[in-house]
C-alpha cells in the first residue's frame, strides 16, 4: 500500500493544546492554555536536571526531562483538562482518570505513521518514577505554585488556598534541587518588571 500521500493528525492535535485551559473552575486574572504551561514546565524541569547535575553532583539527563515536560499534558487535547479537586475527589475517580489518561496517549499514538510510534511511546509514556519523571512532576507543581503567586500579586484572592496547598506538595518531594529552586528563583516572581531589572 502507497503511504505517500497519507496524512496524520498527531502534530494537529498536538496544536490543539493552546485552546485547553487550565484552572477552569476558578477565577482567573490571566487564563493559561496546556501549550504555555507546557512550555514553563519544560524550562524549569530542565533547569532542576541541571540543577541536580551542577550543584547535586547528580546524573538527571536536563534534554529528556525537557522532552518529557514538553509532552506531560499531551493526551489532554483528547481528554481536557479535568480539575485538580475533580481529578482527586477519591480513589476510583482517580483511578478511573489515569486509566482514561493512558486511553488518550494510545489514541495520541495511533495518529502517528507506524514508524514514528515507539518513539513517541517513549515519550507520552516516559517512566514517572524515573528521576527525569520525577523532576517533571516537581516542575509542574512549581509552575502550579508560580500561576497561584501570580494570581495573588494581581489582587486575585482565589488562589490563595491551592497556593498553600500546593507549597505543602512541593515541600513533601523532598527534592534538594526543588528546594534550591525555590529558594533561589522563586521570590523573583513576586517582582515588577522594573524590580526584576
Amino acid at each position: 500500500m502507497n503511504q505517500e500521500n497519507n496524512q496524520y493528525s498527531f502534530f494537529a492535535f498536538l496544536s490543539r493544546m493552546r485552546h485547553i485551559y487550565r484552572w477552569s473552575l476558578m477565577r482567573n486574572v490571566d487564563r493559561e492554555n496546556i501549550m504555555e504551561h507546557s512550555l514553563q514546565v519544560a524550562m524549569i524541569a530542565h533547569g532542576l536536571a541541571v540543577i541536580n547535575n551542577k550543584v547535586y553532583n547528580g546524573n538527571a539527563n536536563p534534554e529528556k526531562t525537557a522532552l518529557f515536560a514538553m509532552y506531560h499534558d499531551s493526551n489532554e487535547t483528547i481528554t481536557g483538562d479535568l480539575p485538580t479537586p475533580i481529578k482527586y475527589f477519591n480513589p476510583e475517580i482517580q483511578t478511573s482518570y489515569k486509566g482514561l489518561e493512558e486511553l488518550s496517549k494510545d489514541k495520541l499514538l495511533s495518529l502517528l505513521p507506524d514508524f514514528l510510534q515507539d518513539y513517541y511511546k517513549g515519550i507520552l509514556f516516559y517512566d514517572e518514577t524515573s528521576l527525569e519523571g520525577r523532576l517533571v512532576k516537581a516542575a509542574d507543581r512549581i509552575c502550579a505554585y508560580i500561576k497561584c503567586v501570580e494570581e495573588s500579586k494581581a489582587g486575585n484572592g482565589e488562589f490563595q488556598k491551592a497556593q498553600k496547598s500546593i507549597q505543602k506538595k512541593i515541600k513533601s518531594l523532598k527534592l534538594p534541587e526543588v528546594e534550591y529552586f525555590m529558594k533561589h528563583f522563586m521570590n523573583n516572581f513576586s517582582l515588577t518588571l522594573d524590580e526584576l531589572n
